[in-house]
């Protein structure tokens, strides 16, 4: 137990449940201004134990995410190891906080691309990962889960989004644009395939064209008009040259 100023006698479970509640309510100034008054820890005192409380930790990490303070934020984060039960909220608080301070530099709002490079820049500290790989800001888990609902309703109606939400942790709106994505991919994919099928088509009845005695199965003799591809005249005697056209790169286009 020690005390605050102006306060009474305080246990760090104590602070503990206060901080949970300032968090709670969101009142950030509050909990800002009640962590500066809590006692300098100490190495072995009564004040160092909320060095090891994770609600204490929790709010010294969002506090200094939103007053900028992002290197605090970075200590806090890769100094303390973190429950699952944090996870979510903390490593929102980290990769946040990497995408101001590169906004910051490029004075311009970051595209998906390039949060997607400081994503790769900056991995979650093993602190607050559970070491899960995450793919698409989605962990694998979740992606299985959403590819087996899309393999047997592409178009979920909003009830069963709501409750796949629940299921995977995101939101019904995630997984709309999910559902919606894999949607637009299979379509694209379709139509390549089948742009793949024709071209394949067209390049097989040109080539047939092109050489007609592949089609009457009879052999040819060496030297003789039929020897020659494309040809559509006869040979003649003489210096003569024999009439053979060319076939053009547009005979094959699709």
């Amino acid at each position: 137990m020690f005390p605050l100023p102006g306060l009474p006698i305080f246990t760090p479970d104590q602070v503990a449940r206060v901080c949970e509640n300032l968090e709670e309510t969101g009142d950030i100034e509050r909990l800002g201004r009640f962590l500066w008054s809590l006692p300098t820890p100490v190495p072995g005192s009564a004040s160092d134990a909320l060095n090891r409380h994770e609600s204490v930790m929790r709010a010294r990490a969002l506090v200094a995410f939103h007053s900028g303070n992002f290197e605090a934020l970075y200590q806090i984060l890769q100094n303390h190891r973190f429950t699952r039960d944090s996870h979510s909220k903390l490593q929102a608080l980290w990769l946040d906080a990497h995408y101001r301070e590169a906004e910051r530099l490029r004075g311009r709002p970051l595209g998906p691309v390039e949060k997607y490079r400081i994503r790769k820049k900056f991995p979650l500290p093993h602190t607050i990962w559970d070491g899960e790989q995450k793919t698409h800001c989605f962990k694998e888990r979740t992606r299985s889960l959403l590819r087996e609902w899309y393999l047997q309703d592409p178009y979920p109606n909003p009830s069963r989004k709501r409750h796949l939400a629940q299921a995977t942790g995101l939101t019904p709106t995630q997984v709309g644009n999910w559902f919606k994505n894999r949607r637009q991919r299979d379509r694209a994919a379709s139509a390549k395939n089948n742009r793949l099928q024709q071209d394949s088509s067209l390049l097989s009845s040109s080539s047939q064209d092109c050489h007609p005695h592949l089609q009457q199965g009879s052999p040819s003799q060496p030297g003789s008009p039929e020897t020659s591809d494309c040809s559509t005249g006869t040979e003649q005697r003489g210096t003569s040259t024999p009439n053979i056209s060319v076939c053009s790169d547009s005979d094959f286009d699709p």
